[in-house]
């Protein structure tokens, strides 16, 4: 009886529900009760000295079935800026991914500076209705107060009920629940999701409110613009006005991905910033590369906070700013895949040890343009295969890099350097390629770092090795990540996002990682 009490207050001091419980009583003797209950349970071979604890002991056994089976919302739905203060003003987001922004990832990401984390999207209708795809994506790890807040949970959608029916399931592990509006990829025009809703706004005001008005936890939102700021301007107050208490705002078209995704624009970010209520919650999210350009996005266009995708996905000392620690900013990589690896071992989730193959890509993608020997080993390792096969890659990786580290001139090789200014006015960095960097995309035929990687080639009057190989980036991934992934994964992802065309899985394996 003891035992179970101890557990059921414990359950009832995470859930915040003891208050509920003893609201019968007079207020003054809650917090007696609470004592004395608390006391009890805890030492339950001591004398019990308080005959109220009798009482309290009837009332937590009589709820005890009910009370679990019936997960309690929060007394009061925190709104606007009073939720975003709530959750600790947070300037740094871990944006939605597609399967990439799971709970191993989270933590990790917390871990580099990320104040808010989003989960990966989730498709609601499937996770409304199948058991199998909810288990593979989410579980009561999911949300927990202790390593994995606050949390917002995303979802796709074109159907108001699957919608409500999906988030009713997340609410209680969640501080927000968020609709997906700026997928651009072609599933989500084919499914009707995404930013294809941008095309049907009566249905985007709907989705919206069913969720503000049916959930314990409020609404936020996550769209991309029009060409015309105008109606990007107005197509903002709509989804507002259906109810998001947050908005997210992708400064790219949903014609910008893939090969023409370009670069974010952080004016209309700016432009929409200025004429939304000046208390909303803004996000902005896109050309986040450094941790500097943290400060200068938030600068520039006035918004909350910043969100970054693959940035982070890349590298998540991304959000590192509290100081310019190298090793937090860019972090070696043989340090964060050990790191990685053992949260990914310890949550053991289905949805962490899903993409392990594709985060170590990721985090090592300088790094395998050199130790090109290490690239078939990881795609030849699948994701079902035992922790200690996985365990050996990493392993090889720390020896390699230890070796780098044994050089004498060690000191000299490891820094980071700032490029030239570019047009958009940051730099872009000359990093080892032993730690974790961005990556960078090809536009208009040249990768956005070139002539960055020329400059220092020029000073050093050599041919880059590093430059040689940014140049062949493109043929890299070609030949290796886009086809890395196991049969499994594309066939769940194929399922996942409802497509039976499978010319969209190529783009797909290389782009579903993007900020959604």
């Amino acid at each position: 009886m003891y035992s179970l009490l101890y557990w059921y207050f414990l359950r009832l001091q995470s859930r915040g529900n003891l208050t509920t419980l003893l609201s019968p009583f007079p207020r003054n003797l809650q917090k007696i009760y609470t004592l004395n209950l608390q006391r009890s349970v805890m030492t339950p071979t001591a004398t019990i000295a308080n005959e109220n604890f009798e009482l309290v002991s009837q009332l937590v056994s009589k709820q005890i079935n009910q009370s679990l089976e019936q997960p309690s919302s929060p007394q009061v739905k925190m709104l606007g800026r009073q939720l975003y203060n709530s959750i600790g003003q947070p300037k740094t987001i871990v944006a939605p991914m597609v399967d990439h922004s799971e709970l191993a990832w989270r933590i990790l990401s917390r871990r580099y500076g990320a104040d808010l984390c989003y989960t990966p999207m989730f498709h609601s209708r499937l996770f409304a209705t199948d058991p199998k795809y909810r288990q593979s994506m989410w579980n009561e790890k999911d949300g927990s107060r202790d390593n994995d807040r606050p949390l917002i949970v995303q979802f796709c959608a074109n159907d108001p009920d699957y919608l409500l029916q999906a988030a009713k399931l997340v609410e209680n592990q969640c501080d927000a629940v968020d609709l997906n509006l700026g997928c651009p990829q072609g599933i989500a025009r084919r499914g009707k999701y995404g930013a294809f809703l941008m095309d049907d706004w009566e249905l985007v005001h709907k989705l919206i409110r069913t969720l503000h008005d049916n959930l314990s936890v409020p609404v936020t939102a996550k769209i991309r613009v029009y060409d015309d700021w105008e109606k990007s301007l107005e197509y903002a107050k709509m989804v507002l006005d259906a109810g998001a208490q947050f908005i997210t705002i992708h400064g790219r078209t949903r014609e910008m991905k893939g090969q023409n995704t370009g670069l974010a624009d952080w004016k209309i970010l700016k432009h929409l910033r200025d004429n939304l209520p000046e208390d909303q919650v803004f996000f902005a999210n896109g050309n986040i590369l450094y941790p500097s350009d943290l400060k200068r996005c938030a600068d520039e266009v006035g918004c909350d906070a910043v969100m970054s995708a693959e940035g982070n996905l890349y590298n998540p000392g991304v959000f590192w700013t509290k100081d310019n620690d190298i090793e937090k900013q860019f972090p070696r990589v043989d340090k964060l895949l050990r790191e990685y690896f053992e949260i990914v071992k310890e949550v053991d989730s289905p949805a962490s040890t899903h993409v392990i193959k594709s985060h170590f890509f990721k985090l090592l993608n300088s790094f395998l343009k050199v130790h090109t020997e290490l690239r078939p080993k990881i795609g030849g390792t699948s994701v079902r295969q035992p922790f200690e096969d996985w365990n050996k890659i990493v392993e090889e990786v720390e020896q390699i890099v230890e070796e780098i580290y044994n050089k004498p001139n060690i000191k000299e090789i490891d820094v980071i350097e700032d490029g030239p200014v570019e047009s958009w006015g940051g730099h872009y960095k000359k990093v080892p390629y032993w730690r974790c960097q961005p990556y960078f995309r090809k536009i208009n035929g040249e990768m956005q770092n070139t002539r960055m990687l020329k400059k220092f080639a020029e000073e050093k009057g050599t041919s880059s090795k590093i430059a040689a190989d940014s140049v062949a980036d493109k043929e890299n991934r070609e030949n290796g990540e886009n086809g890395e992934e196991t049969q499994g994964e594309t066939k769940q992802c194929k399922r996942a996002l409802e497509t039976e065309d499978n010319s969209e899985l190529g783009p797909l394996a290389e782009n579903k990682k993007q900020a959604v």
